[in-house]
């Protein structure tokens, strides 16, 4: 798949998050100590919404039970989840920030 553009480096705060589509999938774009990432907006524990949740350094809750997950890549911190969302890769070309999907 090919990197998609799918915000502006200025629609993000740093720090703070934004939820796009990207293929019919939804992805959390994040801007944290003027770097991106991005995960998927899927709790592994329910299918909570990621992006709706609180963000904490590189550390994102999700809303619905707590379980903590890392945007640089995905993994799951605490229980009650115990599996990655998936994390994709970001790059960034004059003020545009585009997301490639990984095959996860």
């Amino acid at each position: 798949m090919d990197f998609v553009r799918v915000a502006k480096v200025s629609d993000i705060a740093d720090p703070g998050k934004l939820i796009v589509e990207v293929d019919d999938r939804l992805v959390v774009v994040f801007h944290v100590d003027g770097k991106f990432y991005a995960i998927d907006d899927v709790c592994t524990h329910d299918g909570g919404p990621l992006g709706e949740g609180q963000l904490e350094g590189f550390c994102i809750a999700c809303p619905r039970h707590g379980a903590k997950f890392d945007i640089r890549d995905g993994r799951a911190l605490t229980m009650p989840a115990t599996q990655p969302t998936a994390a994709h890769e970001v790059k960034i070309e004059g003020n545009e920030i585009l997301v490639r999907l990984s095959d996860e």
